[in-house]
């Protein structure tokens, strides 16, 4: 039988696809622009025929009817990384959250998620019947898909083609069901830079050489230093996260890959997530080469890459350099993902360096100014990056560099990137717990 004629044996409707989940399953789907939204929303019209099912995805980019109150008991959402979607949801009660470091996804699939059916959008199929998993279904979907009972696909015409190991595809064989429905693929908009993020993102330049490999991020800022690397050369990617900012780079050829140490030539990345020009600069783009995960974020394998760079948010640090990049308070606004993992890897690799970046100050709802340095992090503030891993912690006030750094070294580098309005307060309560003299 030939992958086509497979193909229409396996082709049913949206709802029949649905229709394969029964109570008690637990149900993966791709994560963020990569959501079968035809086939979930058709599960959640089901609702009522439904209990105790368990859905797994991440960092969606659309409101399913399943975030709601009314669905417990019926369906559950589970997310491990919190975006504006979930977040809005999270107080209801139907969204939890499971945080764990992105380079343990492959045990995490097999040993957390453990899933019953496996749900992906996918790409029209080429010559071979192979279907690309599209921009973010390299992230585990491969892994899922051999684990799960049941496999769904849903052929989007939209989903850009984008090469990479075996692990970026599912074949017609691999699958049980086969629904076609186009959708534009959902889109992260690009927000224009702030004064602050351009302050942030100077200040961070200098330290990245020509010739180094990178890593960005989610969030502004890190994105922010990415469109100021263009005068820069022969500089390479490896990234979990493949964003707009890259694209530019790759544009103006101050990405070739030329310099990497692993995979040379070549933009090395598990996902992406952007502006359909992004979308359309992957689809069938050879020098894109998307892989798992875990084989991205593995730390030996970041630190292979000489002179890696990487470039992360933080949400608030302390005087000594703990980090917090996922919560405010008690209060989970993303998760963990792969920060430590890039962190940890830069610095194995040989002249590599990882910047952690945040604003100095935050405005509260009432107005309201606050330190995002503080002498001591707030009660149930997550520690992301422990003091001991940091290398670089970096404001609109400059950059300090933290390894190997006394307690006291910490607090008065921390103090000196600190916002003017508070150093004297920081300072004060850094001597009074005797941090400093």
């Amino acid at each position: 039988m030939s992958w086509k004629d497979d193909y229409k044996k396996k082709l049913v409707s949206v709802e029949d696809a649905a229709a394969v989940i029964k109570s008690n399953d637990r149900v993966f789907f791709a994560p963020v622009c990569s959501a079968p939204v035809d086939v979930v929303n058709a599960i959640n019209k089901r609702k009522d025929e439904l209990t105790n099912v368990e859905m797994f995805s991440a960092l969606l980019l659309y409101p399913f009817e399943h975030f709601k109150p009314e669905f417990k008991g019926h369906i559950r959402h589970n997310t491990f990384f919190m975006g504006p979607v979930e977040r809005k949801f999270s107080l209801l009660g139907n969204v939890d959250i499971i945080s764990y470091h992105f380079g343990d996804t492959a045990w995490f699939t097999e040993n957390t998620i453990k899933p019953d059916v496996y749900i992906a959008d996918v790409s029209v199929p080429d010559e071979n019947g192979n279907m690309s998993l599209g921009p973010v279904g390299t992230f585990n979907g491969y892994q899922a898909a051999k684990l799960a009972k049941k496999v769904i696909v849903q052929v989007n015409r939209e989903v850009p083609y984008v090469y990479g190991t075996k692990e970026a595809f599912l074949n017609v064989a691999d699958v049980d069901y086969i629904c076609e429905a186009d959708h534009k693929v959902p889109e992260l908009p690009s927000i224009p830079l702030t004064d602050m993020e351009k302050a942030i993102a100077h200040n961070v330049i200098p330290y990245i050489e020509n010739g180094s490999t990178i890593q960005i991020g989610v969030g502004g800022l890190g994105n922010a230093v990415g469109f100021y690397l263009e005068h820069h050369k022969d500089l390479g990617i490896h990234t979990e996260m493949f964003v707009d900012s890259m694209v530019h780079l790759a544009e103006i050829g101050v990405v070739n890959g030329s310099k990497k140490t692993l995979y040379p030539g070549e933009i090395t990345i598990s996902f992406a997530i952007g502006s359909k020009k992004l979308y359309d600069f992957l689809n069938k783009n050879k020098m894109v080469k998307a892989y798992p995960l875990s084989y991205i974020n593995n730390e030996n394998v970041i630190g292979s890459n000489d002179k890696f760079i990487s470039i992360n948010n933080a949400i608030m640090c302390d005087l000594t350099g703990q980090v917090c990049s996922e919560s405010i308070g008690f209060r989970q606004f993303s998760a963990t993902g792969g920060q430590l993992n890039f962190v940890r890897g830069a610095r194995l690799s040989k002249g590599g360096k990882a910047f952690l970046t945040l604003e100095s100050t935050a405005k509260m709802q009432d107005g309201t100014v606050i330190s995002r340095i503080l002498s001591a992090l707030p009660p149930g503030e997550v520690i992301t990056t422990p003091r001991s891993d940091v290398d670089y912690i970096c404001t609109e006030y400059g950059a300090v560099h933290l390894r190997g750094k006394s307690i006291s070294q910490r607090v008065k580098a921390m103090i000196s990137i600190a916002h003017p309005d508070f150093r004297e307060k920081l300072e004060k309560e850094a001597k009074e717990e005797k941090m400093i003299w």
